[in-house]
């Protein structure tokens, strides 16, 4: 029995996020929850207000020691609400918590990208996210396609840019990320109330291995990546998608 640990998660209303929550705390860990709503710190991270809010509340609600940090938080309703989230709400949540990481004995810090990570993105938007300004990026969601995989890709990659830097690994933190293939949610339900759209998105996504699969799954693996036993584990992106990857990419291992 592994003893009692403290949590951030982000997303923990619905989803992922609800799943990873309450089997953490099946587990006797403490879960400081972030969201909109039905969350011990409700705030909105696609702003910076918002921001501000999740790292000071979880700085008092924590005492100010977190063993893990978990960046659960994403949605896919395009533009730069899309990329206010899923990419700048991500890393304020990891690099703005990671001081209290730091204070932890076993810090672990995780995210959650996505197989259509690996799905045509738009290089301009990608570029804005990682090496420009967040002003500049959230112009070019206005018009760029492929929102979410570029916020994706980019989350995916910052990760692998600094998981093995002094202020990551450097400091005993392993930095990971999970990418999800196609999860039993109510948002995945409505859409294959509808035949096209559920072979559009099958063909996106092919899953040999069971298919489609439920939020425990997905909840079980980030949990272990936040746990102590991921002691060496660190900077990588993996893919629990039913072989979508594989399907995607074929022998391609970058």
């Amino acid at each position: 029995m592994t003893s009692p640990r403290t949590y951030v998660i982000t997303g923990t209303a619905s989803g992922i996020g609800r799943t990873t929550r309450q089997l953490l705390e099946s587990q006797g860990h403490r879960i400081i929850g972030v969201d909109l709503r039905d969350a011990e710190i409700i705030t909105d991270l696609s702003t910076l207000e918002g921001r501000r809010v999740l790292i000071e509340q979880a700085t008092q609600l924590s005492d100010g020691v977190v063993d893990g940090v978990l960046a659960v938080a994403g949605v896919d309703i395009a533009g730069p609400a899309t990329v206010a989230i899923n990419y700048y709400g991500a890393l304020a949540t990891l690099v703005g918590l990671r001081p209290l990481l730091l204070k932890s004995k076993e810090p672990r810090a995780v995210a959650v990208s996505s197989i259509v990570g690996v799905h045509p993105f738009d290089p301009e938007l990608v570029e804005a996210m990682l090496d420009g300004t967040e002003t500049q990026a959230l112009a070019r969601a206005e018009e760029a396609p492929f929102a979410y995989a570029s916020t994706k890709q980019a989350l995916s990659r910052w990760i692998r840019r600094v998981a093995a830097s002094e202020e990551w690994a450097g400091a005993g933190i392993p930095l990971n990320a999970i990418s999800p293939g196609l999860v039993k949610t109510e948002l995945l339900s409505r859409l294959f109330e509808d035949q096209a759209t559920k072979d559009r998105i099958n063909l996106g996504c092919p899953m040999p291995l069971k298919g489609p699969f439920e939020p425990i799954a997905a909840a079980e693996l980030l949990a272990f990546l936040a746990s102590e036993k991921n002691g060496h584990m660190t900077g990588q992106m993996i893919y629990i998608d039913g072989g979508a990857d594989v399907m995607l990419r074929g022998d391609s291992v970058w």
